[in-house]
Parts: structure tokens; sequence; C-alpha cells
């Protein structure tokens, strides 16, 4: 099914409060937090969402509907967002709008380079930002007709999604025996912490990401942000 054709005749009817009524919004996050605030976004601006957590789900979904806009993080568990990025820029007919997301340094780049069509930083709390990012990339007959308010609304997830992405990385991190699994572990945490502002551990998953392979045994390094992210758990600690 093609969501784009469904809800095609939908722009006409968006409103200045409400611009992308009518979309929907395809978005590849393995964060519960960063879903939400994505989540809170598209509800706000009128957009439907459809949420994918791989790339396999992803896939999976895009056999199924081509939604109007496509937003894909950069780092998911099974792979790079920049090879969906890549597939669906060279795929006819082709998604309107395809954005890349990350809070990496360097990951604009990476995203544009697979053929993006934008990037959003990380954490993405600004209704006008994000309603900017997809409407100044959709073609002009896709455009909603008139003007539009532009707002400076801030969305707030709410923490608990934060816990949850807490309890995910506990329960991978006591299975984590590969460098490859815990690369993924300190970039996943390390997103998600400055997305709330926990610099603490924000810093502790940078520092497991900047170690080279052999510098630090792996074991040492989960039981080090095992425990970091267990404390928060049972503290219920945000920031």
């Amino acid at each position: 099914m093609d969501d784009s054709d469904l809800f095609a005749s939908a722009t006409r009817l968006a409103t200045p409060r409400r611009p992308l009524l009518g979309l929907t919004v395809l978005v590849v996050e393995d964060s519960r937090y960063a879903c939400e605030a994505m989540r809170l976004l598209c509800l706000r601006s009128g957009a439907r969402i459809r949420r994918a957590d791989c790339l396999r789900s992803a896939r999976r979904h895009l056999q199924v509907y081509r939604p109007s806009t496509v937003i894909i993080d950069l780092g998911l568990p099974d792979g790079s967002g920049a090879d969906l990025i890549s597939e669906l820029a060279n795929t006819t007919p082709r998604v309107s709008v395809i954005l890349g997301m990350s809070g990496d340094d360097g990951g604009e780049q990476i995203a544009l380079d697979a053929g993006a069509d934008g990037f959003l930083a990380k954490p993405i709390t600004s209704l006008g930002a994000f309603q900017a990012s997809i409407l100044s990339k959709l073609p002009a007959e896709r455009q909603p007709v008139g003007p539009r308010t532009v707002t400076d609304e801030q969305v707030e997830p709410d923490l608990l999604a934060f816990q949850d992405d807490l309890a995910h990385a506990a329960e991978v991190l006591n299975d984590a025996s590969d460098e490859k699994t815990l690369a993924y572990l300190a970039q996943f945490l390390g997103g998600v912490a400055r997305s709330v502002g926990d610099t603490t551990l924000a810093d502790a998953a940078m520092d497991v990401a900047n170690t080279s392979s052999g510098e630090m045994d792996i074991a040492m390094q989960s039981n080090m942000l095992a425990n970091l992210v267990q404390k928060r758990i049972e503290r219920k600690i945000a920031i």
C-alpha cells in the first residue's frame, strides 16, 4: 500500500497548526525515548507515525507500505542506518522525504553522502524545526496550501521511556561478549544519555566507544557500563 497516495489529498486540509496533516512518517529508531519524542512531534504536527526499531523491521514494513517521509537513525542494532538511506534513495518510486538522524559528530555528512534529503540532530525537541525539516523537502505538489504557524514549542518525552532504554541496555549488556555488540551499546547509551542530560553516563559511554580494541577487556567495559545503568534503574536516575 502506498501511504503517500492514500493521504496525498489530505495535504489540502493541512492547517497552520498541523501542517503535516495527511503525511505518514516512518521512524526507524531503537531508542524508546527518541521514539517518544518523534511521536509527540508527529502528533502535534498532524502526521501519522509508524515505527521500526531495526533495519530488518523497517525493510519488512517498506515491503507493505510506502510512507511520505522516512526518518532513519544511523546507529541501529543490526547495522548502519546509512545503508537503508542509500537503498531508499535509489529505489523507484522514491519516498518523498528521507532524513537521517543521529547525535554523533559527523552524522550529518554520513547521512547526506548516503543520499538523505536532510538531517535531524539529536536530541530533537523543537516542533518548528521538525516541521520545517520535512516541509522544506516536500515536492511542490505535496506542499500544504497557505501560510503556516511557525512555533517555538518544545516537546518533553516521558522519562519513563528513558527507563525503558536503560532496561533494554541492561539486558543486552548481560550478554555482551563481543566488540561489535559493545560498540553498539556504547553508541546507544551515549545517545540516550545525551538526550536527557546525563553527562556521567554519556561520558562513560563515549570513553568505551573511543577505546581501541585490546586496550580494555570487553568484560570489564561491559561491567562498567552495566553498573552505571543498573544504578539508574534502581534509583530511577534520569539526569
